[in-house]
């Protein structure tokens, strides 16, 4: 089973990433039909420094606590309604951005700074190709209105998203190498 042996430790650190998730989904840009949010900063961060299993498990518990009703999703919003909305695709994508991510950091055994953005732009991909199939079934835009108003806009911030989670990835990841050294 893909997580029968997590420790505690792990389990703490995914409920945290699962917290900061729903936290970077309070600050809102309204833009619709999809919002701009932080909560892509720290489902990058998740998986750089969770690794894969421990990555995605933090977005399966985001994403439960927001089906179970507790407002962590983009606005306060809550509720199973919101997986099925024009939104939903991107959180789902989440959990699958998270678990690729971390393979690859994992695999690679990533330690450098353009590592870490190419890996987070392979997560960005990941979610905006989630999102833009659902964005395209639940609103039946054209494939032009999708990307216009769910991809395209958004994608500077990403990049912005993604350097800031690669930067805060590889500084935590040279101090820990660096400690274990001394």
């Amino acid at each position: 089973m893909l997580f029968q042996h997590v420790s505690l430790k792990h389990m703490i650190f995914a409920s945290l990433f699962a917290a900061l998730t729903g936290m970077g989904a309070f600050l809102v840009i309204p833009v619709y039909p999809v919002p701009f949010t932080l909560q892509t900063l720290f489902t990058y961060l998740s998986a750089m420094l969770l690794g894969s299993k421990i990555g995605a498990l933090s977005q399966i518990i985001y994403l439960f606590l927001g089906i179970v009703g507790l407002p962590v999703f983009a606005a306060g919003k809550a509720g199973p309604g919101i997986l099925l909305g024009p939104t939903g695709g991107y959180l789902c994508g989440f959990v699958i951005s998270a678990y690729v991510m971390g393979f690859l950091v994992e695999k690679k055994n990533i330690k450098k700074l353009g590592s870490f953005i190419l890996v987070g732009i392979i997560g960005l991909i990941i979610i905006n190709f989630c999102g833009a199939i659902q964005l395209y079934i639940v609103t039946q835009l054209n494939l032009k209105a999708v990307l216009l108003t769910g991809v395209i806009p958004f994608m500077v911030g990403d990049l912005v998203k993604i350097f800031a989670s690669s930067l805060i990835a590889y500084k935590l990841k040279f101090t820990l190498t660096l400690n274990r050294m001394l």
